[in-house]
């Protein structure tokens, strides 16, 4: 992988693309549009192929084999000048990690635009195990069913003509820090903040995805999402319940969940929200599924019909709820 060989060309290409600003309303209505169907085998496909080459930690042989398949899948689909490797190094308790994010734009004939993404990397402890804490989790749902996702919107970006340009970028890193120590996650997200490979990117809006495809999900509506940009979590919720996925996309109000979309709100400005998997509890804390940083975050709890009513939803919002 030489991620700087098409760096000039990517520069050149999204500075065009951007020269517009957008709109900043958040405004939906049904545009009449004709909206592709999304394909939850390969999502769960996906999801196996990651888990295959193990433990996406940091410095750790399988993280290298999976930024070389995140950018061999992207590059097909969006094209070789769509697509950067954002590479970076950061000390985290004495270890040097190299890190990657991946950037890829869709729609490049758009000067407006929308970002979706997810973080890739796997969490190198299991603190919530009670049988094996200290050894990196698989993180089929915690980082696989995000970019699952996303790898399959992008085969249908690239057979199906978009009504405005979507950016997907992977962020890594974001799992890498103890318990309490939030200056030692979101490690992508804040560097990709913190040195835009555009200056001025001002898309309408974000989506992170963030475990998106367990068994008994339930898509709360998050708290910070609801604070950068409730228009945007209310049509979302709305297509899910005319969709039949309410139970999915539950209407009730989350708890206030730091990930990678706060860092990308805080630093940049961009209106980005969150769909994650998460419960309240009966004294009102976040509670997160029982496979949440153990092994049991695995192939075996992944329903690919919650991979599918994530997809759906999306697809609509990006291709018929989105006014020109």
């Amino acid at each position: 992988m030489k991620p700087y060989r098409i760096l000039f060309c990517f520069f050149f290409l999204l500075l065009a693309i951007y020269s517009c600003g957008p709109d900043p309303d958040m405004r939906f209505s049904e545009q009449g549009r004709e909206v592709p169907l999304f394909a939850s085998d390969n999502a769960y496909q996906y999801i196996g192929e990651q888990l295959n080459f193990g433990p996406r930690v940091p410095n750790s042989e399988g993280h290298q084999q999976a930024i070389q398949y995140f950018n061999d899948h992207f590059r097909e689909k969006a094209g070789n000048r769509a697509v950067y490797i954002q590479s970076f190094e950061t000390e985290v308790y004495g270890d040097t990690l190299n890190l990657y994010n991946l950037v890829a734009a869709f729609g490049t004939e758009h000067s407006d635009r929308i970002l979706l993404a997810a973080h890739w990397d796997t969490r190198p402890r299991a603190e919530e195990d009670p049988n094996d804490p200290d050894s990196p989790i698989p993180g089929a749902d915690d980082g696989a069913s995000g970019v699952a996702v996303l790898m399959e919107l992008a085969n249908i970006f690239a057979e199906n003509e978009l009504p405005i340009g979507v950016d997907i970028i992977l962020f890594d890193g974001e799992d890498y820090g103890v318990p309490e120590d939030l200056d030692n996650y979101f490690l992508g997200s804040r560097y990709w903040s913190n040195n835009p490979p555009v200056p001025g990117y001002s898309p309408r809006f974000g989506i992170l995805l963030d475990m998106v495809g367990g068994q008994n999900a339930t898509f709360l509506k998050e708290g910070y999402s609801m604070q950068y940009a409730p228009r945007l979590v209310d049509e979302v919720w709305s297509i899910a319940e005319e969709f039949g996925h309410g139970y999915l996309f539950v209407d009730e109000r989350g708890g206030r969940i730091a990930d990678d979309h706060m860092i990308v709100n805080q630093k940049t400005g961009i209106p980005m929200i969150n769909i994650i998997h998460h419960s309240i509890g009966p004294t009102g804390q976040v509670r997160f599924p029982p496979y949440w940083h153990t092994h049991d975050d695995d192939i075996d709890i992944i329903d690919q019909d919650v991979l599918q009513a994530v997809g759906d939803v999306l697809l609509e919002l990006i291709y018929n709820r989105i006014p020109n």
